[in-house]
């Protein structure tokens, strides 16, 4: 599929993505990264085409491809001509043309689709290569790539040797053409889990190689077209299941409403199959006759795609984000990507070192995909821009016993105390949220992290984005919060001791806590020297005995001498 079907899977990529915004380039700008995509798919085709090697996944390679209609379309009268790609073609001219399928973008459209055609049968879509089978008198006698739809490569001698292939039928199959997919034979893949695994390049890569191929016993084969077959489905599955094509009968469902489609499409994306699949292709019982069959021209089918696992997202920017703990960590921004049913705009890189390894700046496309809990990552850098500005990490001052109190320099750490004063695991301040702290301080300039303690249901309330009930929820949490236990006290100030540590400890006062030596401290679970010695620092730490005093004075019961 590397050429003439990628570019139409390139534009139903790029019509289905929120991420088709032009990129803010000059002319000579946009000149020279279009020729350097250009190059590189033009070397991955000719890889592919004459050699029969991927060099690049199968979704990376089409994600790319619709990248480069994009910019060209953004770029029209700046771009470079396009480049002749090698032609996926061949000589040996189909029985009957392939049509290929039409993609629709989501359920509606399959919905709208199906109120306008009847009597219709859903099938997986598997993922390999396509081929047209003739038999003459029983026998095969030619198999023939898809190549453009009209003409494809002699793969017979190949195909021939594919044991789930069968070399004689009878009956109505016996001067027959079918046309199906040859793919990578699998044990138990499910989809949602595993993915693509670059399948159709791995199958096209067998087929393409010269020479013999010990590995072709492989290969399996569904067949999902009979043309000028018999004239219904129920009669197509059954006579090619009794040939020896028994995926297709196993495996095509009637598709009686949009519900029953998504449903079958759930269901094959989530269970153990013994193929590859992208989605589903939903077609009618009744087909034309082959002479009507033109490439593109496929009318009474079409597919619907299963959500990409990993999705090719541009990176805007870069910026710096300081912990509590005063760790600097890198969090790109991206063009907005879909994966699936999340909106992902943002992925974080890690440390300023692991930043520097990956060597990511913006106007790079880098792979996304979703962890566990639906966390994004980055699982590769597949194309980098032209231009390397990246901008200064800053300064690596910050620690664990910094940025109690509010400076300039501070603001990323102080705020993000902030937030972890208010957590679930802290103090438990419900509705505030980094955006709502961000307010507060901008509006009372917060001197430390405490600050919030004194203020008054008119001053919350005539903050921005405090209405009169929210302000009055977070002033009474913010009074309640006075009688939270010790515990949770010197969590917010960010004691260095795992909770199992503190729960032993049973200290339930300041004054408790600070008369406590260091080799105590070594005595409690999951704590050594290290920390011990981190606890002793944190206590003798000057903000720290500043923020216990200020406590004291403010009533609060468990830091009163």
């Amino acid at each position: 599929m590397k050429t003439g079907a990628a570019i139409l899977m390139g534009v139903w990529l790029w019509h289905s993505q929120v991420l088709a915004v032009c990129p803010v380039w000059s002319a000579a700008r946009a000149n020279e990264e279009i020729s350097r995509l250009q190059r590189q798919i033009t070397q991955w085709d000719d890889a592919y085409w004459k050699e029969g090697v991927s060099a690049i996944e199968d979704g990376v390679y089409d994600q790319l491809h619709a990248r480069l209609l994009q910019w060209q379309h953004c770029f029209a009268d700046d771009a470079p001509p396009s480049l002749t790609l090698p032609a996926p073609g061949g000589t040996l001219p189909h029985p009957v043309a392939h049509t290929g399928v039409q993609k629709l973008a989501d359920k509606r459209a399959v919905q709208q689709w199906m109120r306008e055609h009847n009597n219709l049968w859903v099938q997986p879509k598997v993922d390999g290569v396509a081929v047209t089978l003739k038999y003459q008198q029983g026998k095969l006698t030619q198999a023939i790539s898809r190549g453009d739809g009209l003409k494809g490569e002699d793969w017979t001698q190949k195909v021939k040797q594919i044991p789930a292939v069968p070399q004689t039928v009878l009956g109505a199959l016996a001067n027959s053409v079918l046309q199906g997919e040859i793919f990578l034979q699998q044990e138990g893949h499910i989809q949602q889990k595993m993915g693509g695994m670059n399948a159709r390049s791995k199958v096209a890569g067998l087929l393409m190689r010269k020479g013999n191929v010990s590995d072709l016993s492989s290969l399996g084969i569904f067949i999902w077209a009979w043309p000028d077959g018999p004239q219904t489905m129920s009669e197509r599955v059954n006579e090619l299941s009794a040939a020896g094509f028994t995926l297709t009968k196993a495996f095509t469902l009637p598709a009686d409403n949009v519900e029953s489609v998504d449903r079958a499409r759930t269901h094959w994306w989530t269970s153990a199959l013994p193929f590859v699949t992208d989605g589903v292709v939903v077609r009618m019982d009744k087909e034309p006759a082959s002479r009507q069959w033109l490439p593109g021209q496929g009318s009474w089918l079409v597919a619907w795609k299963y959500p990409p696992v990993a999705q090719v997202a541009e990176v805007t920017a870069i910026q710096f984000t300081v912990g509590k703990s005063g760790k600097v960590a890198v969090v790109a921004t991206l063009a907005p990507v879909m994966l699936d049913d999340k909106r992902v705009q943002r992925v974080n890189i890690g440390s300023v070192s692991r930043w520097k390894e990956w060597d990511i700046a913006p106007g790079d496309q880098i792979l996304v995909s979703l962890a566990g809990q639906g966390i994004p990552r980055i699982d590769d850098v597949v194309w980098r821009s032209s231009e390397r500005t990246k901008p200064l990490p800053p300064e690596n001052r910050f620690n664990s016993l910094t940025c109690f109190f509010a400076s300039a320099s501070c603001q990323e750490q102080f705020i993000s105390r902030l937030v972890w004063v208010g957590s679930d695991a802290v103090l438990k301040l419900d509705g505030v949220g980094e955006a709502g702290w961000r307010a507060l301080h901008q509006q009372h300039h917060f001197e430390h992290i405490f600050s919030w303690l004194t203020l008054t249901q008119e001053q919350i309330q005539r903050t921005p984005g405090f209405a009169k009930a929210k302000s009055e929820q977070v002033w009474h949490q913010f009074n309640l919060v006075r009688k939270q236990p010790f515990i949770r006290w010197i969590l917010a100030l960010g004691i260095p001791l795992p909770l199992a540590a503190l729960n032993a400890s049973g200290d339930r006062s300041w004054s408790q806590l600070s008369g406590r030596t260091e080799s105590y401290w070594q005595q409690l679970p999951a704590v050594g020297p290290r920390r011990a010695r981190q606890v002793m620092a944190w206590l003798n730490n000057a903000e720290v005995k500043q923020l216990s005093h200020w406590l004291a004075a403010q009533r609060i019961e468990s830091f009163i001498p």
